[in-house]
């Protein structure tokens, strides 16, 4: 399998908008963004992995570290055979994984991290608010629950921090995403402008 993708990794919190802002630049050219949710979601039960995936996912439990970046790998391998991914014209933008110290380190020999982009919210209560608005409006009623919310945070800041800490510090940039979705785009871009054009420069 290809290795080492050229990438830069979304960061952010429940509701700080990185599914979003990874949609809108996997539609410009020269990105390619790949969630992992997507990933899951689209996994072949009847494969080997896909066996192993639906063995743990249908009790309940987490799916070890090592599976899912397998099976990440093999999703995004095929997105080359399909050429709908081109390594060596787009910019991997990847959002939901690593979620582990462990996953971070097992995709050492996958991808070479250019940039991390950590979408913070330094007003937790606004964010709370939109987080309520968002549930209400998708009909998610449980995740309207304040407790609910509260824990999902806790989760993410607990489990998060040390991948954060797996990279070096110049490589993390923070970006307040309580901002409208355009101001959040525009200060990425500022970011992974000048990464993708190097990597472009680099296969002319």
């Amino acid at each position: 399998m290809a290795t080492n993708y050229k990438t830069v990794l979304l960061f952010g919190a429940p509701g700080a908008g990185k599914g979003t802002q990874g949609k809108v630049l996997g539609n410009i050219p020269g990105f390619y963004h790949c969630a992992c949710g997507d990933v899951f979601r689209s996994i072949d039960i009847t494969s080997d992995l896909g066996r192993v995936f639906y063995e743990y996912s249908s009790r309940g439990e987490l799916v070890p570290d090592d599976v899912t970046v397998k099976m990440w790998a093999e999703s995004i391998y095929a997105r080359t055979i399909l050429s709908d991914y081109k390594p060596d014209k787009d910019l991997l933008i990847l959002d939901g994984i690593p979620r582990t110290v462990e996953q971070a380190k097992l995709m050492y020999d996958h991808i070479e991290v250019l940039k991390v982009i950590h979408l913070i919210c330094r007003d937790q209560e606004a964010m709370f608010e939109r987080l309520r608005r968002r549930a209400l409006k998708e009909s998610r009623f449980d995740d309207a629950d304040e407790k609910v919310i509260r824990h999902r945070w806790e989760v993410y800041e607990r489990e998060t921090q040390p991948v954060l800490e797996s990279y070096p510090a110049d490589r993390v940039v923070e970006i307040e995403s309580i901002d409208s979705p355009a101001l959040v785009l525009s200060k990425i871009l500022q970011v992974v402008v000048p990464i993708q054009n190097q990597h472009f420069a680099a296969f002319e």
